[in-house]
Protein backbone atom coordinates (compact mmCIF):
# COMPACT_ATOMS: atom_id res chain seq x y z
CA UNK A 1 0.00 0.00 0.00
CA UNK A 2 3.17 2.56 1.20
CA UNK A 3 4.69 1.55 -2.71
CA UNK A 4 1.10 2.44 -4.28
CA UNK A 5 1.02 5.87 -2.19
CA UNK A 6 4.51 6.65 -3.02
CA UNK A 7 3.84 5.81 -7.11
CA UNK A 8 0.96 8.12 -6.90
CA UNK A 9 2.94 11.06 -5.48
CA UNK A 10 5.68 10.99 -7.46
CA UNK A 11 3.80 11.01 -10.73
CA UNK A 12 1.31 14.12 -9.15
CA UNK A 13 4.98 16.23 -8.91
CA UNK A 14 6.12 15.06 -12.32
CA UNK A 15 2.85 15.74 -13.92
CA UNK A 16 2.70 19.48 -12.11
CA UNK A 17 6.56 20.52 -13.22
CA UNK A 18 5.82 20.19 -16.49
CA UNK A 19 2.58 21.76 -16.31
CA UNK A 20 4.85 24.83 -15.14
CA UNK A 21 7.52 24.37 -17.37
CA UNK A 22 4.40 24.36 -20.40
CA UNK A 23 3.07 27.95 -19.26
CA UNK A 24 5.06 31.18 -21.06
CA UNK A 25 6.73 34.07 -18.42
CA UNK A 26 4.60 36.09 -16.31
CA UNK A 27 3.84 39.38 -18.80
CA UNK A 28 4.97 42.69 -16.86
CA UNK A 29 2.24 45.28 -15.88
CA UNK A 30 3.33 48.61 -15.94
CA UNK A 31 1.79 50.50 -13.23
CA UNK A 32 -0.89 53.01 -14.24
CA UNK A 33 0.62 56.87 -15.08
CA UNK A 34 -0.71 59.22 -12.15
CA UNK A 35 -3.14 62.01 -14.69
CA UNK A 36 -1.22 64.75 -16.33
CA UNK A 37 -0.66 68.14 -13.42
CA UNK A 38 -0.35 71.45 -15.29
CA UNK A 39 2.05 74.01 -14.14
CA UNK A 40 1.07 77.60 -14.04
CA UNK A 41 3.40 79.46 -12.64
CA UNK A 42 5.51 81.73 -14.16
CA UNK A 43 5.56 84.88 -16.93
CA UNK A 44 3.63 85.79 -19.75
CA UNK A 45 2.50 88.23 -22.34
CA UNK A 46 -0.54 89.02 -24.14
CA UNK A 47 -2.29 91.29 -27.03
CA UNK A 48 -5.89 91.51 -28.32
CA UNK A 49 -8.85 93.52 -28.07
CA UNK A 50 -12.09 94.66 -27.47
CA UNK A 51 -15.02 96.48 -26.57
CA UNK A 52 -16.01 99.01 -24.26
CA UNK A 53 -18.95 101.23 -22.27
CA UNK A 54 -18.53 104.62 -21.04
CA UNK A 55 -21.02 106.45 -18.42
CA UNK A 56 -19.99 109.66 -16.50
CA UNK A 57 -22.66 112.21 -13.84
CA UNK A 58 -22.17 115.48 -14.78
CA UNK A 59 -23.42 118.97 -13.77
CA UNK A 60 -22.68 122.47 -14.80
CA UNK A 61 -21.47 125.07 -12.35
CA UNK A 62 -21.32 128.69 -13.24
CA UNK A 63 -17.83 129.58 -14.21
CA UNK A 64 -17.12 132.60 -11.96
CA UNK A 65 -19.12 132.13 -8.86
CA UNK A 66 -19.34 128.11 -8.96
CA UNK A 67 -22.79 127.67 -8.34
CA UNK A 68 -24.41 124.82 -9.71
CA UNK A 69 -26.93 125.78 -12.16
CA UNK A 70 -27.84 121.87 -13.63
CA UNK A 71 -28.81 118.78 -11.41
CA UNK A 72 -26.51 115.60 -12.10
CA UNK A 73 -27.11 114.19 -15.46
CA UNK A 74 -25.61 110.75 -17.09
CA UNK A 75 -24.52 110.67 -20.06
CA UNK A 76 -22.96 107.43 -21.98
CA UNK A 77 -21.28 106.18 -24.99
CA UNK A 78 -19.70 103.27 -26.14
CA UNK A 79 -16.18 102.40 -28.66
CA UNK A 80 -13.24 100.07 -28.98
CA UNK A 81 -10.10 99.11 -27.75
CA UNK A 82 -6.79 97.20 -27.99
CA UNK A 83 -4.89 95.82 -25.28
CA UNK A 84 -1.11 94.53 -24.58
CA UNK A 85 0.58 93.41 -21.01
CA UNK A 86 2.38 90.98 -19.42
CA UNK A 87 2.26 89.12 -15.50
CA UNK A 88 3.38 86.92 -13.28
CA UNK A 89 1.43 84.03 -11.61
CA UNK A 90 2.23 81.62 -8.64
CA UNK A 91 0.23 78.20 -8.40
CA UNK A 92 -0.20 77.13 -4.79
CA UNK A 93 -2.43 74.15 -2.92
CA UNK A 94 -2.15 72.83 -6.01
CA UNK A 95 -5.84 74.61 -7.89
CA UNK A 96 -5.23 78.28 -6.51
CA UNK A 97 -2.96 80.70 -8.82
CA UNK A 98 -2.10 84.48 -7.81
CA UNK A 99 -0.27 86.70 -9.61
CA UNK A 100 0.49 90.35 -10.39
CA UNK A 101 -0.09 92.13 -14.18
CA UNK A 102 0.16 95.37 -15.84
CA UNK A 103 -1.29 95.91 -19.25
CA UNK A 104 -2.24 99.50 -21.17
CA UNK A 105 -5.26 100.04 -23.54
CA UNK A 106 -5.32 102.07 -26.96
CA UNK A 107 -8.63 102.86 -28.47
CA UNK A 108 -11.56 105.19 -28.69
CA UNK A 109 -14.14 104.49 -25.94
CA UNK A 110 -16.32 107.82 -26.60
CA UNK A 111 -19.02 109.65 -23.85
CA UNK A 112 -21.12 112.79 -24.64
CA UNK A 113 -20.37 116.04 -22.59
CA UNK A 114 -23.35 118.15 -22.33
CA UNK A 115 -24.62 121.82 -21.44
CA UNK A 116 -27.95 121.85 -21.75
CA UNK A 117 -28.45 125.79 -20.47
CA UNK A 118 -26.17 126.84 -24.00
CA UNK A 119 -27.74 123.39 -25.63
CA UNK A 120 -24.00 122.63 -27.00
CA UNK A 121 -23.41 118.86 -26.88
CA UNK A 122 -19.20 117.48 -27.88
CA UNK A 123 -17.66 114.00 -27.55
CA UNK A 124 -15.18 112.78 -25.00
CA UNK A 125 -13.07 110.22 -25.92
CA UNK A 126 -10.99 107.76 -23.80
CA UNK A 127 -7.34 107.55 -25.91
CA UNK A 128 -5.42 105.52 -23.82
CA UNK A 129 -5.40 103.80 -20.30
CA UNK A 130 -3.21 101.35 -18.10
CA UNK A 131 -3.52 99.47 -15.25
CA UNK A 132 -1.53 97.69 -12.82
CA UNK A 133 -3.30 95.46 -10.47
CA UNK A 134 -3.31 91.52 -8.73
CA UNK A 135 -5.65 88.63 -9.62
CA UNK A 136 -6.56 85.69 -7.56
CA UNK A 137 -7.80 82.45 -9.69
CA UNK A 138 -9.16 78.89 -8.96
CA UNK A 139 -8.45 75.96 -11.66
CA UNK A 140 -11.61 74.75 -12.89
CA UNK A 141 -9.41 72.05 -15.05
CA UNK A 142 -5.95 71.74 -15.37
CA UNK A 143 -5.28 74.22 -18.44
CA UNK A 144 -8.55 76.28 -17.42
CA UNK A 145 -8.47 79.56 -14.99
CA UNK A 146 -11.04 81.65 -13.86
CA UNK A 147 -10.02 84.44 -11.57
CA UNK A 148 -11.18 87.84 -10.40
CA UNK A 149 -8.59 91.14 -10.27
CA UNK A 150 -8.16 94.54 -9.23
CA UNK A 151 -5.85 97.33 -9.08
CA UNK A 152 -5.15 101.09 -9.65
CA UNK A 153 -5.75 102.89 -13.36
CA UNK A 154 -5.20 105.63 -14.95
CA UNK A 155 -6.44 107.19 -17.88
CA UNK A 156 -5.81 110.13 -20.60
CA UNK A 157 -9.52 112.12 -22.35
CA UNK A 158 -9.08 113.56 -25.10
CA UNK A 159 -9.94 117.20 -25.93
CA UNK A 160 -13.83 117.60 -26.66
CA UNK A 161 -15.46 120.33 -29.26
CA UNK A 162 -18.54 121.59 -28.83
CA UNK A 163 -21.34 121.26 -31.03
CA UNK A 164 -24.75 123.55 -31.15
CA UNK A 165 -28.54 122.06 -32.05
CA UNK A 166 -28.04 122.30 -35.75
CA UNK A 167 -24.09 120.76 -35.43
CA UNK A 168 -22.64 123.52 -36.10
CA UNK A 169 -19.13 124.16 -33.82
CA UNK A 170 -20.19 126.38 -31.19
CA UNK A 171 -16.67 127.57 -30.52
CA UNK A 172 -16.30 126.06 -27.00
CA UNK A 173 -13.85 122.85 -26.07
CA UNK A 174 -12.65 121.21 -23.05
CA UNK A 175 -9.21 120.68 -23.01
CA UNK A 176 -7.43 116.78 -22.63
CA UNK A 177 -6.85 115.86 -19.19
CA UNK A 178 -5.85 112.43 -17.42
CA UNK A 179 -7.52 110.70 -14.33
CA UNK A 180 -6.73 108.45 -11.83
CA UNK A 181 -8.46 105.79 -10.41
CA UNK A 182 -9.23 101.87 -9.45
CA UNK A 183 -10.74 98.70 -11.30
CA UNK A 184 -12.32 95.38 -10.64
CA UNK A 185 -13.11 92.40 -12.77
CA UNK A 186 -12.45 88.94 -13.79
CA UNK A 187 -12.22 86.24 -16.46
CA UNK A 188 -11.49 83.15 -18.02
CA UNK A 189 -8.01 81.67 -19.27
CA UNK A 190 -7.59 78.43 -20.97
CA UNK A 191 -5.01 77.26 -23.19
CA UNK A 192 -5.88 76.47 -26.70
CA UNK A 193 -5.53 72.86 -25.86
CA UNK A 194 -8.56 72.82 -24.59
CA UNK A 195 -10.47 72.68 -27.69
CA UNK A 196 -7.98 70.82 -29.75
CA UNK A 197 -5.49 72.86 -30.82
CA UNK A 198 -1.80 71.73 -30.74
CA UNK A 199 -0.25 74.77 -29.25
CA UNK A 200 2.29 74.62 -26.21
CA UNK A 201 2.24 77.43 -24.46
CA UNK A 202 -0.56 79.01 -26.05
CA UNK A 203 -3.92 80.31 -24.26
CA UNK A 204 -6.82 82.69 -24.71
CA UNK A 205 -8.32 84.85 -21.74
CA UNK A 206 -11.57 86.79 -22.28
CA UNK A 207 -12.01 88.91 -19.31
CA UNK A 208 -14.62 91.80 -17.83
CA UNK A 209 -13.47 94.83 -15.90
CA UNK A 210 -14.67 97.85 -14.50
CA UNK A 211 -12.86 101.51 -13.94
CA UNK A 212 -13.75 104.01 -11.96
CA UNK A 213 -12.01 107.58 -12.56
CA UNK A 214 -12.14 110.37 -9.99
CA UNK A 215 -14.09 113.46 -10.79
CA UNK A 216 -13.09 116.12 -13.42
CA UNK A 217 -14.06 120.01 -13.22
CA UNK A 218 -13.09 122.19 -16.09
CA UNK A 219 -13.74 125.25 -17.56
CA UNK A 220 -15.59 125.93 -20.84
CA UNK A 221 -12.64 127.43 -23.16
CA UNK A 222 -12.68 129.90 -26.10
CA UNK A 223 -11.47 127.32 -28.82
CA UNK A 224 -9.79 130.45 -30.25
CA UNK A 225 -8.31 132.09 -27.22
CA UNK A 226 -8.23 128.77 -25.02
CA UNK A 227 -9.70 130.58 -22.16
CA UNK A 228 -12.39 130.49 -19.89
CA UNK A 229 -15.44 131.38 -22.18
CA UNK A 230 -17.03 134.54 -21.58
CA UNK A 231 -19.84 133.74 -19.22
CA UNK A 232 -18.88 130.12 -19.36
CA UNK A 233 -19.88 127.66 -17.06
CA UNK A 234 -17.79 124.45 -15.51
CA UNK A 235 -18.51 120.91 -16.72
CA UNK A 236 -18.01 118.63 -13.43
CA UNK A 237 -18.02 114.83 -14.34
CA UNK A 238 -16.85 111.48 -13.52
CA UNK A 239 -16.16 108.37 -15.58
CA UNK A 240 -17.25 104.78 -15.10
CA UNK A 241 -15.79 103.05 -18.16
CA UNK A 242 -16.79 99.15 -18.14
CA UNK A 243 -15.21 96.86 -20.89
CA UNK A 244 -14.82 93.26 -23.17
CA UNK A 245 -11.63 92.03 -24.02
CA UNK A 246 -10.47 88.99 -25.99
CA UNK A 247 -6.45 88.17 -25.75
CA UNK A 248 -4.39 85.76 -26.81
CA UNK A 249 -1.53 84.79 -24.06
CA UNK A 250 1.66 83.39 -24.60
CA UNK A 251 3.46 81.51 -21.15
CA UNK A 252 6.86 81.43 -21.39
CA UNK A 253 7.11 78.36 -18.98
CA UNK A 254 4.35 76.12 -20.41
CA UNK A 255 6.05 73.32 -22.26
CA UNK A 256 3.28 70.89 -22.01
CA UNK A 257 2.03 69.49 -18.65
CA UNK A 258 3.89 68.03 -16.00
CA UNK A 259 4.18 64.28 -15.46
CA UNK A 260 4.97 62.57 -12.55
CA UNK A 261 8.38 60.07 -12.79
CA UNK A 262 9.01 56.49 -11.33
Amino acid sequence: MKKTLLALAAIAAMTGSASAADLGARPYVKAPMPAPVANWTGFYIFGGGGGGLSNADQHINDTATGIPLTIDQRQGGSGWFGTVGAGYDWQFSGTWVAGVFGDAQFGSIRATIQDPIFDITGTQKLETSWAAGVRLGWLAAPNVLTYVNGGYSGAHFGRTNFMDLAGVDAGVHLNSYDRHGWFIGGGVENSLNFFGINSPGWFMKTEYRSAFYNAKTQSELDNVTNLPFVGGHDIRANSWNQTISTSLVYRFNWTGPVVAKY
